[in-house]
């Protein structure tokens, strides 16, 4: 029991730190084809340490046995997460507001937010919970898959459930493309230097000789 637990609180560990290099090359990329957010890096890195730190755990309690290709397909749910999140967005609501006044607003769409809540609530908790039945339900995973999904939809998640509340003009669909493709980005980062710093236990499946001793 005791390396189980410990194995877990490495695989947090490490995740979180993993996002200071997905945050540097997320932030460098940003700023070379889209505009200079380096004040913001501080913030980030608090919040994509909460996030990477819950996909690192989360996995640690998912998955029957640790390897290169679960932690990849662990990260693709995720991602797929946000791309289902927009279609929801465009299916359930109605554009309220112009794009050209989400582009001159100064922070981020509070009412926009505020009126997709429900939606994004239920979304989440459904997103969890078939989360949790692909790796077999139970307490524990469900209980995983939900706090891992609610931070990643709070921390990244809450400018694409919007998608749908907002008149997109056919020609700036590549905004939104681009805001998927930032998303994508950062988690390929931050799974690629969690491969590196966890490359023993994914490669020799410790995680899944550790329960066999529980």
């Amino acid at each position: 029991m005791k390396s189980y637990t410990i194995s877990k609180s490495r695989f947090a560990i490490s995740g979180a730190i993993s996002v200071a290099v997905a945050a540097l090359t997320f932030t460098l990329i940003h700023d070379i084809f889209i505009s200079d957010i380096w004040f913001s890096l501080a913030l980030m890195l608090v919040a994509g340490g909460l996030c990477g730190a819950c996909l690192g755990w989360s996995f640690s309690i998912m998955v029957r046995s640790s390897s290169l290709k679960s932690w990849l397909a662990y990260n693709l749910i995720y991602d797929t997460m946000f791309l289902v999140l927009a279609l929801v967005s465009l299916l359930v609501f109605s554009p309220t507001m112009p794009m050209a006044a989400l582009m001159a607003l100064n922070g981020p769409p509070d009412d926009l937010i505020a009126q997709a809540l429900p939606v994004t609530v239920i979304f989440t908790v459904i997103m969890a919970v078939a989360i949790s039945a692909i790796y077999g339900f139970g307490w524990s995973r469900l209980g995983a898959s939900l706090l891992t999904s609610l931070v990643l939809v709070l921390l990244l998640g809450l400018n694409v459930s919007v998608i749908g509340l907002v008149s997109i003009p056919r020609g700036s669909w590549y905004l939104v493309a681009e805001m998927l493709g930032l998303i994508l980005m950062l988690d390929l980062a931050y799974a690629a230097v969690f491969v590196v710093l966890e490359r023993t236990s994914l490669l020799n499946g410790t995680l899944d000789q550790q329960r066999n001793l529980v």
